[in-house]
């Protein structure tokens, strides 16, 4: 039986021309476990995966299989296994076809070919054109292909894309069982909830940077946490908790405790005699989770340096700043001539201020609604806003601009570069 190897990233970053990919990258896959690689589309997901493969070079850090670079293995097809595509078949080959050349190039015995398809169950369409396949079946051609080798280590991006509800429970357990054998096992995917019922550990990525890493249930913390516990005599077991000094909340169908401790509440609910009709642990899905690590709203410490370094600047800033306003005294304000015998009535003197300033102001707008119409004849002026990816607002002139000559950067990324990042 194979051994599974350790793969690690170590400050991978990837360029394409002013597109950074990926920004400091930094993992670790561990054997005998399923782990899971999340992130929006666009976060880096399939370009960090091409990098440990070897088909993308990083720009800057390593990422490697056991201790070697990919290009470095003596013989890549055993000690790996992959799928990045379930497209990339002739359809003019038959199943059985497709797989012996790639097992000839590898030195791999024939009988591999037939051993592999029948663990993915496609032994009685072995004589069929791929040409005719459906996407699930094409799924399982792809990871037919990746156990050709009986590799110790697979990657496999999006596995269960395409396969029906029984072929995904399949999916899930055949990954199961292979982790189970002591196999490294990494699954790219958007499906959270399917990887939250296959994978043990986490990979998420966002902007290609790293924000989270390890078991699944360390992704929420305990105060997250809450235990919901109901009774049909809710009375008798609000009056129990009272006296234990438990602080609880009312909900429609129960009371929930902060914490996670149901071995305790329900001590004291058989301590009371009060018979529960509920009593669950309850926390944020992996959904809520997922998006506010991918937003910025949550921080885990796995993230490690600069994404947890920025936070943490941007958090200490707040405070200091909510700091300051709390402490700074309000200015006393100037106190006002009221002499209403004198000046003829402060109000009437305030309001004639009023007046003439705006007159000044609108003076001023329309001389310079003059001058805008005046230097473009038979045009007026345009002026609009522009909302940068960054939430920033800014005020552009949007009247149509002189042609300009072609400044486009010869060093922009390729659509082949870009077809990779997405």
């Amino acid at each position: 039986m194979p051994d599974g190897q350790l793969l690690e990233f170590t400050g991978v970053t990837k360029r394409f021309g002013d597109v950074t990919a990926v920004s400091d990258f930094s993992a670790r896959v561990e054997p005998g476990v399923v782990t899971g690689f999340l992130g929006p589309n666009g976060a880096g997901k399939t370009t960090t995966l091409r990098i440990l493969l070897g088909l993308v070079a990083a720009s800057e850090g390593r990422a490697t299989i056991g201790g070697t670079a990919y290009r470095d293995l003596a013989s890549p097809l055993r000690a790996v296994g992959s799928v990045l595509e379930a497209s990339s078949f002739h359809p003019g080959r038959t199943a059985a076809a497709h797989l012996k050349i790639f097992a000839q190039a590898a030195g791999l015995p024939a009988s591999r070919v037939d051993e592999a398809l029948g663990a993915v169950g496609l032994s009685e369409v072995a004589g069929r054109k791929v040409g005719g396949f459906s996407l699930g079946m094409r799924q399982r051609l792809g990871l037919a292909f990746a156990l050709l080798g009986d590799p110790g280590v697979l990657v496999l991006d999006e596995p269960t894309n395409g396969l029906d509800p029984e072929g995904i429970i399949w999916m899930r357990t055949l990954l199961r069982e292979l982790a189970r054998q002591g196999r490294t096992v990494l699954v790219s995917s958007h499906l959270l909830g399917e990887v939250q019922q296959t994978a043990d550990r986490l990979l998420i990525i966002s902007g290609g940077r790293l924000v989270f890493q390890g078991e699944t249930t360390e992704l929420s913390e305990e105060t997250d946490r809450s235990v919901v516990v109901d009774a049909p005599d809710r009375a008798a077991l609000t009056a129990a908790l009272t006296a234990a000094g438990i602080d609880f909340s009312a909900l429609r169908g129960g009371l929930a405790v902060r914490g996670d401790d149901t071995a305790g509440i329900g001590r004291i609910a058989l301590d009371a005699g009060v018979a529960l009709s509920t009593l669950q642990r309850r926390g944020p899905s992996l959904e809520e989770v997922f998006l506010d690590l991918v937003n910025g709203v949550r921080v885990h410490p796995s993230a490690g340096g600069v994404v947890a370094a920025v936070v943490a600047d941007a958090a200490a800033e707040a405070e200091a700043v909510e700091a300051d306003l709390v402490d700074a005294e309000p200015a006393e304000a100037e106190p006002l001539e009221t002499d209403v015998a004198a000046d003829g009535g402060a109000d009437d003197r305030a309001d004639a201020v009023v007046a003439e300033d705006a007159d000044a102001v609108a003076a001023d707008v329309s001389a310079e609604l003059d001058a805008m119409a005046a230097s473009s004849p038979g045009s007026a002026a345009a002026v609009g806003f522009a909302v940068a990816s960054t939430g920033i607002i800014e005020v552009i002139d949007t009247a149509p601009a002189a042609e300009a000559p072609d400044e486009e950067s010869d060093d922009r990324p390729s659509d082949a570069a870009e077809g990779e990042h997405a």
